[in-house]
């Protein structure tokens, strides 16, 4: 009798259940929302609900499927063999979808369509498994987006695996979740058997990838959740194609190399707003249906009259020209546009007591819940906002919106407690201060930071001006760069025969190629950096006083490297803040991977990467030894 009991109330569950299955189809037309920039963040939550920065939601009709990811061959995935292995896929199905055998090696760039089993029976999102076992210099980050072409997370990565960030080294196997879906309710009527995950590459938009799938671009649109007004997709996002058969070859195609090296460089970009969902099929749907259309109507109605201002002549004194408008129309997907009464009432009019420094001012918003920074420019912005709305990584400041009256912008930024790494170097009283930790954390930061400007942006940066006044802690003593007024493409060049008159920069930061010839490249950022490094060391100006006259900090640590019992003297500079925490020979690891930095000639200096590299293995070795007394402290009680 239990027994059928229980029979019995699996069946209603199972059938309440796909009820409910169609019901959730049936009001939701878009398959999923575009993940946009969200997918690189690493630090996302989705406490309030599913989100797309992770997987795709598990709301498809079925709860498994076969699906399809796209994958472009390169070495030492470029075969039939590698890329089922890479994936977990069959390799005769592969062979076959793709009219290759089973000894096919594919020219580079090349569209291969690999088939996965899709399923979400075991959590809220779709995923395809399979695993990967770790080369050189792992991260998270570099094997979602430069192993397997954004077709998984960062997030997914660090939810599969019990590994923290810094545990991570070559020969270890990491579980990796695929992104994948199954089509919806709607999508079956409509005639969709399977879905694609698409990886977005470079010049990609939604009309050339409709016309390529032979798909509609309204069925694209509705999978993906976009807006009419979406333009522009960006590298390394997915976007699911919708086929109404099995995908096959003459859908792919060989695409040119992008344009960047070691295939790991990302074009971060603005976030998408999300889209209501239609073709509701109750009332309480269908109003929510038409309060959203009386938002947009409201929304465009307050944009014509804007233009009709301006085109009334009512800004006469505003000095932007086209293009900044353009950009900033950009931005507005991606920040809140703040009316400049926000603006007056959160900083007190620009008050003297909210100045920050110069024309920044800190500002509290939304009835004092939010602190934020404000700064208020004048001028062409263009350069600086262009970058603004392309950067998203959690070690560059951030951009949280804008706002514009008269002849002046006001840029709205995260309010970063602990100012200036200067101005927090000058004391020395609090005890995260003296932690000999922190100091290596946010060395790492600032490296990642130029990490993301150097490898992950398409084209890459060159900031220019690092410096420790440039450098920025929150309440968590977490670095952030900011001010990228000087920001140029590393592929720069400029010379010039009187060099110093086109210097600009901080004294003491500025790399000898750029002083003598003008010359920019990402090594400038990496010399910056080796000078902020032996700052961090000893707490002490990049440029300091020794015999009356002014001395390099370098100049002094370099002469003592190399000569007998290093270690002790290198100790002498450190801040005396930290003798109690520092561990002399992380100190003098820190010191020659500065003094690295700080080499002469470009070519001979590391390259960010390496800098990453070394800080994390410096860092890991410190925490081990910091618990290692811990450890010996406890087996000394047990015994």
């Amino acid at each position: 009798m239990k027994k059928n009991n229980f029979t019995m109330n699996h069946f209603v569950f199972n059938f309440i259940f796909f009820i409910l299955n169609i019901f959730l189809s049936l009001k939701t037309k878009a398959q999923q929302n575009y993940s946009g920039n969200s997918i690189f963040t690493c630090e996302n939550s989705d406490d309030t609900g599913p989100s797309p920065a992770f997987l795709y939601t598990c709301n498809g009709f079925n709860k498994s499927c076969m699906a399809f990811l796209s994958f472009r061959s390169k070495t030492p995935y470029n075969s039939v063999n590698a890329i089922s292995n890479l994936t977990s896929s069959n390799p005769k199905e592969l062979a076959r979808i793709n009219g290759a055998t089973l000894l096919t090696v594919f020219p580079p760039g090349k569209e291969v369509i690999v088939p996965v089993n899709c399923s979400c029976l075991t959590n809220n999102y779709y995923q395809a498994e399979t695993k990967y076992v770790l080369g050189q210099n792992p991260t998270y980050f570099t094997v979602a987006n430069d192993t397997f072409q954004g077709l998984t997370t960062c997030d997914s990565l660090m939810r599969a695996n019990p590994y923290g960030v810094l545990d991570l080294h070559p020969g270890m196997e990491l579980q990796v979740l695929l992104r994948c879906a199954c089509p919806t309710y709607h999508q079956k009527t409509n005639g969709t058997k399977y879905l694609l995950t698409y990886s977005v590459t470079w010049g990609d938009n939604i009309s050339n990838i409709a016309t390529r799938f032979n798909v509609t671009e309204g069925n694209l649109i509705d999978a993906n959740g976009f807006s009419s007004q979406t333009q522009v997709l960006y590298p390394f996002t997915t976007v699911l194609i919708p086929f109404p058969s099995e995908p096959g070859s003459p859908t792919t195609i060989v695409a040119n190399d992008p344009p960047i090296p070691q295939d790991c460089s990302l074009k971060k970009c603005k976030s998408k707003k999300k889209t209501l969902p239609i073709a509701l099929t109750t009332s309480v749907l269908v109003l929510c249906a038409f309060l959203f259309v009386l938002v947009l109507f409201l929304l465009r109605k307050r944009s014509v009259g804007l233009s009709k201002r301006r085109a009334r002549g009512e800004k006469k004194t505003e000095v932007f020209s086209e293009e900044i408008r353009e950009e900033i129309a950009i931005i507005e997907h991606l920040s809140k546009v703040y009316r400049f009464e926000e603006i007056k009432e959160a900083t007190e009019n620009f008050s003297s007591k909210n100045r920050i420094e110069g024309s920044l001012f800190r500002g509290v918003f939304n009835n004092g819940k939010e602190v934020l920074a404000v700064k208020r420019m004048r001028g062409d912005v263009s350069k600086e906002v262009n970058l603004l709305k392309r950067i998203n990584h959690f070690n560059l400041i951030k951009l949280q919106g804008y706002c514009e009256n008269k002849a002046c912008i006001y840029l709205v930024y995260e309010y970063m407690e602990n100012g200036s790494l200067r101005e927090w170097l000058s004391k020395n009283s609090s005890v995260e201060h003296q932690s000999w930790g922190r100091r290596i954390q946010i060395a790492v930061d600032i490296a990642n930071g130029l990490q993301y400007l150097h490898n992950f942006t398409e084209p890459s940066y060159v900031h220019k001006d690092i410096n420790s006044g440039n450098i920025l802690l929150n309440k968590d003593l977490r670095a952030k760069i900011a001010k990228f007024a000087l920001v140029e493409e590393s592929e720069s060049m400029v010379t010039s025969d009187c060099p110093t008159s086109h210097v600009v920069g901080s004294a003491g930061y500025l790399a000898p190629e750029y002083l003598e010839a003008g010359v920019v490249s990402t090594k400038m950022d990496v010399y910056a950096f080796g000078v902020v490094l032996l700052e961090l060391i000893t707490g002490k100006d990049s440029v300091t006083l020794q015999d009356g006259r002014e001395v390099m900090l370098y100049e002094i640590i370099e002469s003592i490297i190399g000569e007998e019992n290093e270690e002790e003297k290198v100790s002498l500079f450190i801040d005396p803040c930290l003798i109690e925490s520092c561990r002399k020979a992380s100190a003098l690891q820190l010191v020659k991977l500065g003094l690295a930095c700080l080499t002469q000639e470009p070519e001979s200096r590391p390259n960010i990467e390496e800098v990453v590299s070394n800080l994390m293995k410096i860092q890991a070795n410190d925490m081990q030894q910091s618990i290692a007394p811990i450890i010996s402290n406890n087996l000394s009680l047990e015994r």
